[in-house]
């Protein structure tokens, strides 16, 4: 099957306007006669759901959570990348552009990633006349900083809680459009299936996670904004609702899934500390604007750190070894996150980790704190210093951070053309939940930057477009596709219920997440993704015999959510093994031990692997069959990614 990215032909900066003009319309009079699912409500969904209704379309919006305001797009911190230039530093549309591509290691669309950079500008204004309180310089203009993988200042940002400010943008909008009976709302309800009808998405099947019912939703078109799968790994920065659960239904009803082996490892996280945990904290990348991340040079050093003989103030400087300065001078502490985060690790691996473990590095401000004084640093990043020391019991003002790579987010997702729309037609992913702009790596501030996007300016032309060539009328709720799936939705839920083993959900939870952590984390081999493979395997089939879910199906039951979520999983994560094991190279967050650079840089085949992996779902069981979306650079040059 030929993979159709639907990509507009002409000059690259003029695709978007192009396709614009290009798509079908639907009168203000028809726009109320659609229905459309919206499956999330964080930055992506509930953008998405305000401005599809303001539009005139009727939406309903669904949510696991007991509001729209408890999404995991509360949790971003650090900002929100757009070429505005407000800086005079040289940025530009075509320069946000060339950074995302460049940092994605050259695995994503040109079309997709301008048209990013070109509709970032819009985002600000859009979120400024919202009343999102962005910071501000002394003459007035919104206040920019850098972050990871850039060389200009073009991160937008609200302190350390951007994600928030931005997702109460949305949410007021959501709400508005709530107040007028376009939008309706279903929290605390959890989709658990796509209904697909004729080839075409028509619907959803979901359980209300209060009383456990099983009810059928139709619609004309069904929009998945549901995040990404970084939980796979139990250990990670996601909240722990956050799962893959509608997309991996998706894809069992059809959608392809592509590079779910791309997976971005945070650098700047609070290591961990015992098996007690059940997530990590992120600390944000905006930290590394000011902080500045080193060891000791001698693992002797390190050792009398770790048995606490002396403390990070009694090493001198001339001891102190500020490794990415050091090897990176152009960039420095503001490297993308997949090449700071293998460089934690490397030294680390060498024995010169600062903590207990051995798996941590210093951020240490006290230079900042020299130069501009601690009140301009906590003026930046108060609430961040405040989390670390509640976490931590140690004053990041006095002594420097211990961060370590942990796992945050996954460019991985469902494969989906340049309108959004997955390989079911009818069915969209937007933001996370999409594979569709960041290639091989994410840089800092652009997850905010897709969610809102897609959700504020792609979807609402582009899902138009489809709607266009639909009949008014929509599927019924008794339609025998609809009544087969909750039936098997039902059967889940009782063999999930009836297996009574005597392994917790959890127990499985972090089995996985070891294996996939030791084998598929922040670096991967052929042997250990083998190895991987068979282990999943044998836990999935552990699962599905031993594992004991406590209470009923018609209840508020959070083990009976958790082995949903859990058996989901374990199907991807095998799947995440196989797209690591096929592709034979190394590319930003996809490091393969057998193919670095001398310097132990990723090394890319771009003769063999310059494509989008989509893997199509062949039923339980059996291995996916492998799609390529060949990937074609007309503006940029393929290289070697250099950051010295």
């Amino acid at each position: 099957m030929k993979l159709d990215s639907k990509i507009p032909s002409g000059p690259l900066a003029e695709k978007w306007t192009k396709h614009k003009f290009n798509v079908k319309l639907v009168n203000p009079a028809n726009k109320r006669k659609y229905e459309i699912i919206v499956v999330g409500t964080g930055l992506a969904g509930a953008s998405a759901a305000a401005s599809l209704a303001e539009l005139g379309y009727n939406v309903k919006a669904f949510c696991f959570q007991d509001s729209p305001r408890r999404a995991h797009s509360i949790a971003a911190q650090g900002g929100i990348n757009a070429a505005k230039n407000y800086q005079n530093d040289g940025d530009s549309v075509f320069r946000l552009f060339y950074d995302t591509i460049k940092g994605g290691d050259y695995r994503s669309r040109e079309g997709n990633v301008f048209r990013l950079a070109e509709v970032s500008v819009n985002i600000i204004d859009q979120c400024v006349a919202q009343g999102v309180p962005f910071a501000r310089e002394y003459g007035g203009l919104l206040a920019n900083r850098s972050f990871g993988g850039a060389q200009v200042s073009r991160t937008f940002y609200a302190r350390g809680q951007t994600g928030q400010q931005l997702l109460l943008g949305a949410y007021s909008a959501l709400s508005r459009q709530v107040a007028n009976g376009k939008v309706k709302l279903y929290p605390r309800t959890e989709m658990m299936d796509v209904v697909v009808v004729d080839g075409k998405a028509r619907g959803i099947i979901t359980r209300n996670l209060i009383t456990g019912a099983i009810e059928s939703h139709s619609a004309h078109a069904v929009l998945l904004c549901t995040g990404g799968y970084g939980n796979v790994f139990f250990l990670s920065t996601n909240a722990m609702g956050s799962n893959v659960t509608a997309a991996w239904r998706a894809h069992k009803k059809g959608a392809f899934f592509s590079n779910p082996c791309y997976t971005q490892i945070h650098p700047t996280c609070i290591p961990v500390s015992g098996d007690h945990q059940s997530k990590l904290t992120l600390m944000s990348e905006s930290l590394r604007n000011d902080g500045r991340v080193w060891v000791p040079k001698t693992r002797e050093m390190a050792e009398k750190l770790r048995k606490k003989e002396i403390a990070p103030k009694d090493i001198k400087e001339e001891e102190r070894d500020y490794y990415l300065e050091t090897k990176y001078p152009s960039f420095g502490n503001l490297v993308p996150r997949d090449v700071a985060s293998r460089n934690a690790k490397y030294v680390c691996d060498e024995g010169r980790g600062v903590n207990e473990t051995g798996e941590a590095v210093f951020l240490d401000f006290r230079d900042a704190i020299k130069r501009d004084g601690e009140d301009a640093v906590r003026g930046k990043y108060g609430n961040l210093f405040d989390m670390y020391q509640q976490i931590t019991g140690e004053n990041p003002y006095q002594t420097p951070m211990k961060i370590y790579p942990a796992v945050h987010y996954t460019m991985g997702g469902l494969w989906v053309d340049y309108n959004l729309m997955t390989s079911v037609p009818g069915l969209y992913a937007l933001g996370e939940a999409n594979f569709s702009d960041h290639g091989a790596n994410r840089l800092g501030a652009s997850a905010l930057m897709q969610g809102l996007a897609d959700g504020y300016f792609v979807a609402p032309y582009t899902v138009g477009d489809y709607l266009a060539n639909l009949p008014y009328e929509k599927i019924a709720e008794d339609h025998p596709e609809f009544k087969k799936a909750e039936e098997e939705v039902k059967a889940r839920v009782k063999q999930l219920l009836t297996i009574n083993g005597d392994k917790t959900v959890d127990h499985f939870h972090k089995k996985l997440g070891k294996i996939m952590w030791n084998h598929c984390g922040m670096a991967r081999n052929a042997a250990g993704l083998t190895k991987a493979k068979e282990m999943i395997r044998s836990l999935k089939e552990e699962f599905w015999s031993n594992v004991k879910v406590l209470g009923t199906g018609e209840e508020l039951n959070l083990s009976l959510e958790k082995a949903h979520r859990v058996a989901d999983f374990l199907e991807l994560g095998e799947l995440m093994i196989d797209d690591a094991l096929h592709r034979n190279e190394s590319c930003g967050g996809h490091f393969r031990d057998e193919y670095q650079t001398p310097e132990g840089e990723a090394l890319r085949d771009d003769e063999n692997f310059a494509y989008v992996a989509a893997w199509e779902y062949q039923g339980d069981g059996k291995d996916e069959v492998l799609h390529k979306e060949e990937l074609v650079f007309e503006n940029v040059k393929l290289t070697q990614r250099s950051y010295k």
